[in-house]
């Protein structure tokens, strides 16, 4: 299968003054990633910058002989050029992000078609995929994250109708697990199965750690998508932040420092940021209640995505999402004082979707996503923001 790319922000040279150097196109530049198969739908999920300087993009695409979605791994170089491309075995199917980096090898979570046992599947800097590992007893992985030299992964067990959050060793090996129930009935499963499926709204599932502290996951507890704070050690969690059902919640969760977290929440379609919240991991509380800025251009119950960075030694934090009008939005903050800095936005003429981003070795941002190629086809675009322009963004 051929790509084609188009070169679509020409703004590739700065007007300059007598001094200052123009841009190239390394530093910065917008690719789409067309694609000859136009029955098939990519959607990209992570992008990570490799050692060589270019691009890892870790996606899903649709398969004819699956309701569940196929893997699709793509490298680029450094200027944004296709390099090659991977479209994994169909026995293999729902990839989840983030691409997680361990020693040289990049790591993402995925299932089998028949089965559907949880994976961790290695892929080295080239974009090539080493051998798949399985994680035994372990089924339906919704969302992961790095922990040290090992692995957090949120998962959901269609048996016992339990949101199961499991400590990974760096081989892949389950060593701490514990399960929390969504509820009885098969209505509170119904929204979970249509997610996998994507025949229903996707969940922003997610998992992570304090360090040294309680561990937390963004999904179903107890008839509710909550944000669940638990120490592992039984089926009663430390606390509880509430959404509405399946109508509200917790779409986006970064840790700043201590109990101080970045968040972003949905409810009953609208957006709302809170860029440094502090949050009782004990007791129960309601999302509803942390109040925070409306987004009112963000589409209905918008995805997000939360970066923590820093601008010298401030601390930033980036967000990203798309809006009604279909324009990647990146907005940053200081979290300090809650204070909103400066917004960008990206993408023009065609719909432009978010997916995710990343801070590149030269100071600027990756940002990955998804356009529609004549309306129609949904492809995969990658936007290179250099360091200048990242500095005005959150200085």
């Amino acid at each position: 299968m051929r790509l084609l790319i188009f070169v679509l922000a020409t703004s590739l040279f700065a007007s300059c003054g007598e001094n200052e150097t123009p841009l190239t196109e390394q530093e910065k530049f917008t690719r789409i990633y067309d694609n000859t198969k136009f029955n098939i739908a990519f959607q990209p999920i992570d992008v990570r910058q490799t050692p060589d300087g270019g691009y890892l993009i870790l996606a899903s695409r649709t398969l004819t002989e699956s309701n569940f979605s196929g893997i699709y791994l793509m490298k680029v170089d450094a200027f944004g050029s296709f390099v090659s491309e991977l479209e994994v075995d169909p026995t293999f199917v729902n990839p989840i992000g983030p691409l997680m980096e361990q020693n040289g090898t990049y790591f993402f979570f995925c299932m089998t078609a028949i089965g559907l046992q949880a994976q961790l599947m290695p892929v080295t800097p080239a974009g090539t995929l080493e051998t798949p590992i399985a994680v035994n007893g372990v089924a339906y992985p919704a969302a992961a994250a790095a922990d040290g030299n090992g692995f957090i992964l949120l998962s959901y067990d269609n048996v016992n109708k339990e949101s199961v959050v499991s400590v990974l060793n760096a081989g892949g090996s389950v060593t701490r697990s514990q399960g929390f129930s969504i509820g009885a009935g098969d209505a509170v499963e119904e929204p979970i199965i249509n997610h996998f499926l994507r025949t229903g709204r996707i969940f922003p599932f997610q998992v992570g750690r304090i360090p040294g502290g309680s561990y937390y996951f963004n999904g179903f507890y107890n008839y509710t998508f909550s944000l669940v704070f638990t120490n592992l050690s039984g089926p009663d969690p430390q606390g509880v932040l509430q959404g509405q059902q399946d109508d509200g919640g917790i779409n986006s969760i970064t840790l700043l420092t201590g109990n101080r977290f970045a968040l972003s929440r949905f409810n009953f379609g609208a957006n709302f940021f809170l860029p440094g919240q502090n949050i009782a991991t004990s007791g129960i509380a309601s999302s509803s209640d942390l109040g925070g800025y409306p987004l009112p251009e963000l589409v209905a119950q918008a995805p997000v995505k939360i970066l923590r960075t820093f601008s010298g030694t401030t601390e930033r934090v980036i967000y990203g999402s798309h809006t009604r009008s279909r324009q990647i939005l990146l907005y940053s903050y200081d979290p300090a004082g809650a204070a909103f800095l400066r917004s960008k936005y990206l993408g023009f003429a065609n719909p432009f979707e978010f997916a995710n981003l990343t801070e590149t070795r030269e100071g600027g941002l990756a940002v990955v996503g998804t356009t529609y190629v004549a309306g129609r086809f949904p492809r995969i675009c990658l936007f290179k923001i250099p360091s200048g322009e990242f500095t005005e963004l959150i200085r």
